[in-house]
């Protein structure tokens, strides 16, 4: 018997390999370029319990998106008239991927498979749809129902049942349709590859049980039934009723006959996870005499929509499955049960047989992955990051970073030659990199550039306020210097704000973006002869303390990076900082990666914090111990505006240690 498998190296798919490599014959396992690594390793981890797995699994390339699943035309013919079973299991299982995503490989998908089984000939095909095809319907679904009327609320539900339609009405060769309920873990062993349907709701009551004592009685809204079934079970009924003979232009429902309230499942989870569990259920009917407006219209209020949406993200649950935990229908099994009869799995194990292994599996493999923290290729691949001031010094080291790890860095400065030079280091190394000269201290430039890059790439992922200015000057020195205020609030301040202004609406409108300001310890600390360049930081500061607040729930994240003293460009004229410890571009860009990798509010040092606290403890002694600084670092030759020698520079800094062990008697 020859099988072919699309989906195979998915959550289902795996295991039912597995089960067909204990029957004879070869299996073909049609995989996307992009997942031949995981058919490898498919194979490889079936091999270790089977011998016979690496010479009986053959790969054939193919993608969902493609006519007749682009199979090659040679394979066709190779395989025409010798595949008896044909499972279908490539599809789209997410509750919160787009409308264009689920269409492409659900409905798109099917149809290609089904126009591949024609062109086969093959004996039998098996289609792997879903219980969604029930949608919103009240009462008993039957497996022979299919089209009574039901509403289908999302584009999974809409694409399942249309793909389930392509079968039933275009599918030449005998065909059968399996509608598998919610697919949680393995029943012997837990494991799940990836967070859905409930597991969302994980972290949620691990919390709960972190904050609240277990033996804490709680109050819950009865929120009827859902439908669960092992992942191991799922797989074993499907392999053997594809196996049944007289079955053909049927469906079957791959579900737990009973289902499960969904307040006895929190409660067994609840229990599994020390967490406290609901005592009491409140019947929504007592709410039915209300009208829907009334019980919407507070979630439509801004600022509950805004606390709902951030409250959702924060937790990890999308507002998509949200809407989704009842399961309106039940589900009729007699045919499936009927098929199954005399096995071992004539009905799946109750979801309280294996809740413990499927909590343990998560909170020690799902969850101490998801804690320990992502990679930055995981966070940056692909995306689309405006690094401004990347010709030299922390833009540059930094977009040699991201590219490294896979991001497409946008580099932003006056001189395009330098850009050059960076974007061809990045090729050099196998990234990809675009060039884009702009003045950011000039508005104008500002918005030629942000319409070059949406043009370019329609939008921007991230954006990194880089680009800045530095002055050391005591005010003793800046009475007549007005124009130092100005220029460095041009660039440090108005030229970001103008940028992120001009970014900000295609990021709202994504509902997805993060902006990293480069700011400075010296906002922290307050250094003397630096009145220009930290108040054009605070400024920046301050303005996206107020934005960030209104733009969060919109999925617009800020982090600002108060940066250490940098061996850059920007200082080299202060000779006095040659004494001074200062990090390399290459540590400071990795705070930027940090900042990435983390999305934290803030990241900084110690020194900076510790500035912050002690001013707010005791500003008149951190102003004298300031003070005593001024007086030992005097003003740069830069910034008087002269030019020293070498020599003079070495007898500088001597003053300025003498001047450092008066202070200390001071």
């Amino acid at each position: 018997m020859t099988y072919l498998v699309t989906g195979a190296t998915g959550f289902i798919g795996r295991r039912l390999v597995e089960r067909l490599l204990q029957r004879d014959g070869e299996i073909h396992i049609l995989v996307r370029d992009q997942s031949i690594r995981k058919a490898a390793e498919l194979v490889r981890d079936l091999a270790e319990h089977r011998d016979d797995a690496p010479a009986r699994i053959k790969v054939l390339r193919g993608d969902l998106r493609q006519p007749l699943l682009g199979v090659a035309q040679a394979s066709i013919e190779s395989l025409r008239g010798e595949v008896s079973q044909m499972f279908h299991l490539g599809a789209l299982y997410d509750m919160t991927a787009s409308a264009r995503s689920n269409t492409e490989l659900n409905v798109g998908g099917t149809t290609h498979a089904v126009e591949l089984a024609r062109s086969l000939q093959v004996t039998r095909f098996n289609h792997v749809s879903s219980i969604a095809v029930a949608g919103t319907k009240r009462g008993v679904f039957s497996e022979d129902d299919f089209e009574v009327g039901q509403a289908l609320p999302s584009p999974y539900h809409r694409t399942k049942f249309e793909a389930e339609r392509i079968v039933r009405e275009q599918c030449d060769v005998p065909w059968r349709v399996y509608r598998p309920s919610i697919v949680l873990g393995d029943s012997r062993t837990g494991q799940m590859d990836k967070i859905d349907g409930p597991y969302y709701f994980f972290k949620t009551l691990q919390r709960v049980g972190h904050v609240l004592p277990h033996w804490l009685p709680l109050i819950g809204l009865d929120l009827g039934k859902t439908n669960v079934v092992p992942v191991d079970w799922v797989a074993a009924a499907l392999d053997h009723i594809a196996h049944q003979d007289g079955l053909d232009g049927s469906s079957f429902h791959l579900t737990d006959p009973d289902g499960i309230e969904v307040a006895k499942m929190f409660n067994l989870l609840a229990e599994a996870a020390r967490a406290p569990k609901i005592a009491l259920t409140i019947d929504r009917r007592v709410l039915d005499p209300l009208p829907t407006s009334a019980l919407s219209l507070p979630w439509k209020l801004p600022g509950l929509s805004w606390a709902r949406r951030v409250a959702l993200r924060e937790l990890g649950i999308p507002e998509e499955v949200l809407r989704h935990i009842e399961l309106a229908p039940s589900f009729d099994t007699t045919r499936a049960r009927s098929a199954l009869a005399g096995t071992p799995f004539q009905r799946p194990p109750a979801f309280e047989e294996y809740v413990e292994k499927i909590w343990g599996y998560w909170e020690r493999e799902m969850d101490a992955a998801a804690r320990r923290h992502r990679t930055l290729q995981e966070v940056v691949e692909g995306k689309h990051i405006l690094i401004t001031g990347a010709s030299s010094g922390i833009g540059r080291a930094a977009a040699l970073k991201l590219a490294a790890a896979g991001a497409v860095p946008l580099l932003v400065a006056r001189d395009v030659e330098k850009l050059e030079q960076v974007r061809a280091e990045i090729v050099a190394n196998g990234g990809v990199a675009y060039v884009y000269s702009a003045d950011i201290s000039n508005m104008d430039d500002i918005d030629r550039l942000v319409e070059r890059v949406l043009s370019d790439h329609g939008h921007v992922d991230v954006l990194v306020n880089n680009a800045g200015r530095s002055i050391r000057r005591s005010i003793a020195l800046s009475c007549d210097r007005f124009h130092d205020y100005q220029r460095t609030m041009q660039l440090n301040y108005f030229g970001a704000v103008r940028l992120i202004l001009r970014l900000l609406p295609t990021m709202r409108e994504r509902h997805s973006g993060h902006i990293v300001n480069v700011s400075s310890i010296g906002v922290q600390t307050s250094p003397p002869r630096f009145s220009a360049y930290v108040a054009s930081k605070a400024a920046l500061d301050a303005f996206t303390k107020v934005v960030a607040s209104e733009v969060i729930g919109d999925g617009v994240i800020f982090t600002t990076i108060h940066m250490p003293l940098v061996k850059t460009p920007m200082i080299a004229p202060t000779k006095i900082y040659d004494a001074f410890p200062a990090i390399s571009p290459e540590q400071a860009a990795e705070m930027i990666c940090e900042a990435l990798r983390t999305r934290s509010k803030h990241i900084g040092t110690r020194l900076g914090t510790f500035g912050e606290v002690a001013y707010a403890i005791s500003p008149s002694a951190v102003d004298r111990i300031l003070h005593l600084a001024y007086q030992v670092f005097p003003d740069s030759a830069a910034a008087k505006g002269e030019r020293v020698t070498a020599e003079e520079r070495a007898n500088l800094e001597q003053i300025a240690m003498a001047n450092l062990m008066r202070g200390v008697h001071w």
